[in-house]
């Protein structure tokens, strides 16, 4: 499952050549107001965040973050993965997009080709997400993917309560 597509959109696994893209999407102000600073600031720290991060997730489990690819303008548009992380029981799906490419429904298309993927591959049948309070749109796509709000979490190294939802 490296790579997969749907009607607009092509995903393909993370890997190194997508240090520039990582480092421009995980500096965005929504990207670090809604998911947080990834504290990447040059090409190098994007190029270790995936060696160290997304790569071994990948290699261990087979699937995890996909760069989402706009078919007709063969341009990197956002990001989409399910991932599974310490303190919670239930992989979670996560996205972010470039501003241009929000409220057009390519979050929606490519998370919900991402969940029916992960459940007929890997058996994932069971997804969570999680969103700030103030993330209106995250939390309508995350509804819209068949997720219900169950309570609120907080983690260890993070002192921001968040929403917590699972279908």
């Amino acid at each position: 499952m490296k790579t997969f597509e749907t009607e607009r959109l092509r995903m393909k696994l993370a890997d190194l050549d997508d240090a520039d893209f990582f480092l421009e999407l995980y500096n965005l102000p929504s990207f670090i107001k809604h998911i947080g600073d990834r504290n990447l600031r040059t090409k190098q720290d994007a190029e270790h965040y995936i060696k160290e991060r997304f790569l071994p997730h990948i290699e261990k489990l087979g699937y995890g973050n996909y760069v989402v690819i706009h078919k007709e303008l063969n341009k990197k548009i956002g990001a989409v993965g399910v991932f599974v992380r310490d303190g919670i029981e239930v992989p979670d799906i996560g996205f972010s997009f470039f501003p241009d490419f929000e409220g057009k429904g390519f979050a929606y298309e490519s998370a919900s080709k991402l969940k029916e993927l992960v459940a007929t591959n890997f058996g994932l049948t069971k997804i969570s997400a999680m969103t700030s309070d103030e993330n209106i749109a995250s939390q309508k796509l995350i509804e819209r993917l068949g997720l219900k709000f169950q309570k609120y979490v907080i983690f260890s190294d993070d002192n921001e309560e968040l929403r917590y939802y699972e279908n």
